[in-house]
């Protein structure tokens, strides 16, 4: 499906040719409908939809989207924002579709968050129902984030890596997280460095970049790493804390060792006559030798002048 075509049905009825300047006018005198393409799109069609009636559904007949956009947040997070809507109740939809393959069900496109603090509660949902092809539920969800509080960046790159090998093209991804191709990318490829498993126990770390993410995904894969922040992030302790935190805990646990390095303790030569004229020590690769002026003199200047001929008598010495 092209992507120009993939919300055409949402933003109302179409006009004929030659009303371009009546669109102009249009657009021109309404700010909010001048995003272009499919983020454009869904921009209108949410507008639509806070313009149409709302039904109230029961949230046991919701089920989860094609594909998770976030992470999910702390217990704590989520007992305060579920205490807000029981106090408060839902003052913002959800959007879902009828269900694409069970009749009398629905699948939700944005508001997981609130469908669940919606269910808990014990009321139903306010949800306004469209009909909508995977393709736009993608887009819509992009849409909602891109309004609403960015994804972290290991939310983007799980998110952008999951919808792929969900079989959704990549134009259609770009355009759901507003990123160009090569930025797209490097989200797939940093989630694809990165156990998912580890992603997940981590959490969304949200004031942690991208840079951190691929210092992590390099130190993971070390012999036994991944073990060793499995079993970390499994410690009550460290679960309780925030997600920043437990990412920083782990990458402190797989920083690699540094490897001491083996000092070598120098040897004396000593001449015929019993003269201690140097010292040295070697290793793997070099052999280093220090000669005692104080016990030779001009033995270093000879040494250094008579090099060249002992050089050449070693390479001779090889023929």
């Amino acid at each position: 499906m092209a992507r120009k075509h993939l919300l055409s049905d949402l933003g109302g009825p179409k006009l004929p040719a030659g009303n371009s300047e009546d669109i102009a006018a249009r657009d021109a005198a309404t700010p909010q409908y001048s995003p272009r393409g499919a983020i454009g799109a869904v921009s209108r069609s949410i507008e639509l939809l806070k313009s149409q009636s709302l039904t109230e559904l029961d949230p046991d007949l919701i089920d989860a989207p094609l594909v998770a956009d976030r992470l999910e947040e702390s217990p704590e997070q989520f007992e305060e924002f579920a205490r807000n809507i029981k106090e408060h109740g839902q003052q913002v939809p959800i959007l879902v579709r009828p269900h694409p393959s069970v009749e009398g069900r629905y699948q939700i496109a944005y508001g997981r968050r609130r469908l669940r603090a919606v269910k808990a509660a014990g009321i139903q949902v306010k949800a306004a129902v469209r009909t909508l092809s995977d393709d736009e539920l993608v887009l819509a969800q992009g849409q909602e984030n891109s309004a609403r509080q960015d994804l972290s960046f290991i939310e983007r790159a799980l998110y952008a890596a999951e919808l792929e090998a969900g079989g959704f093209q990549r134009p259609v991804i770009m355009a759901a997280l507003a990123v160009d191709k090569s930025n797209l990318s490097r989200l797939i490829g940093a989630a694809k460095q990165l156990p998912a498993d580890i992603i997940r126990l981590i959490g969304a770390a949200p004031k942690t970049g991208r840079d951190r993410w691929y210092e992590l995904s390099g130190r993971l894969s070390q012999d036994g790493a991944p073990e060793t922040a499995r079993t970390l992030l499994n410690d009550d302790a460290v679960k309780s804390l925030n997600s920043d935190e437990r990412f920083a805990r782990v990458f402190e646990a797989v920083t690699p060792k540094k490897t001491k390095a083996v000092k070598t303790e120098a040897k004396v030569w000593k001449a015929e006559d019993g003269t201690k004229a140097a010292h040295y020590k070697q290793d793997k690769r070099t052999l280093t030798l220090m000669i005692d002026k104080k016990a030779a003199p001009d033995f270093a200047e000879y040494l250094m002048s008579a090099l060249p001929e002992i050089y050449a008598s070693f390479k001779r010495s090889k023929q």
